[in-house]
Order: C-alpha cells, then sequence, then structure tokens
C-alpha cells in the first residue's frame, strides 16, 4: 500500500472510533470496527492489537460487544487453534435489527409497568403510553429502513442471477 492509502485507512479507523464513541460505545470498538471495513480480514486478537496498538485484553472486550452487535463475527482457520474476526455479512443492517429488538424490550418494559400501574395515576399513564408510541414509531421507522436496505442489496444479487443489467 502507498503512504497516501495507509493515512486514509489510519484516519478512518480513528474517525470510526470517534463516532462509536459518540454514540456510547468504546471508541476501540470504532477502531476494530474501522478496520474491518477498510479490510477485508479475518483479523486474529493479536493481529487486532498489534494493528491497532491496544492491548488484547482490550481487543478481547470490544470484540465481544462488536460480537453481540452483530458487527463481527467469530470464525476459525482450519488447523489453527485461534479465534478470528471479520466483518458479519450486512453488518449495519444487522447493527439495527439490534436497536429494534432493544426497543422492543423497551416496549415490553413500558408495557408491564403501565399495566402495573394503578388506574388513578392517569398523567404516568399518558407519559408511558406516549413513550410506548414513540417506540413503536420507531420500530417502524427502522424496519422500513432495514426492509428498504435488503431489498437494495438483494436486487443486484437477483438481476445477476437472471442475467440483468443493474438499472443505473
Amino acid at each position: 500500500m502507498t503512504y497516501k492509502a495507509d493515512k486514509a485507512i489510519a484516519e478512518f479507523v480513528e474517525q470510526m472510533g470517534l463516532i462509536l464513541q459518540a454514540e456510547g460505545l468504546p471508541r476501540i470498538a470504532g477502531h476494530i470496527m474501522g478496520l474491518m471495513i477498510m479490510q477485508e480480514g479475518p483479523f486474529s486478537l493479536s493481529q487486532l492489537a498489534e494493528r491497532l496498538s491496544v492491548s488484547r485484553a482490550s481487543i478481547s472486550t470490544n470484540t465481544r460487544l462488536l460480537e453481540d452487535l452483530e458487527v463481527i463475527v467469530r470464525t476459525a482457520k482450519p488447523g489453527d487453534r485461534q479465534d478470528y474476526f471479520k466483518l458479519s455479512p450486512q453488518p449495519y443492517a444487522r447493527m439495527l435489527r439490534g436497536v429494534v429488538r432493544r426497543m422492543r424490550r423497551a416496549r415490553d418494559v413500558v408495557e408491564s409497568t403501565r399495566d402495573s400501574l394503578p388506574e388513578g395515576m392517569t398523567d404516568t399513564h399518558e407519559r408511558l403510553k406516549e413513550l410506548d408510541a414513540f417506540y413503536e414509531a420507531l420500530i417502524e421507522s427502522f424496519m422500513d429502513v432495514i426492509d428498504t436496505w435488503d431489498a437494495e442489496r438483494e436486487r443486484p444479487a437477483r438481476q445477476a442471477r437472471h442475467g440483468e443489467r443493474p438499472s443505473a
């Protein structure tokens, strides 16, 4: 690779760290994700630690987090006992599906809380009802985005299977 490419990759990796940190995730998780977007992998824990100049323990913690978010997947190489990690297929839609799952759990909490409160707490019931409606609107919107995203990703594959040319 050229110096210019290395510099661009390093800057992207750092910016992804800052982006994920602003979203409440560890900066190292963003660095890992950024590296995997820029370079296919798979990467071992040691390779990630070396490439990102951080401890293996930090890499281990953050790869588990990214696995839980379904952004990366654990894989193996035949004859090698180490675990390797790579970007999961459709990581961005998977990430958004995780957000939807968490919102559904939040709606469950709101609903069970509303059900357990006495009828006389009208104002509280109304605020919880509004929160539930907010979550419902977000879930529907995110599912629309996921469906559109999936359809856009499927279109080129379907066209290739049928010998069609992609639309411009």
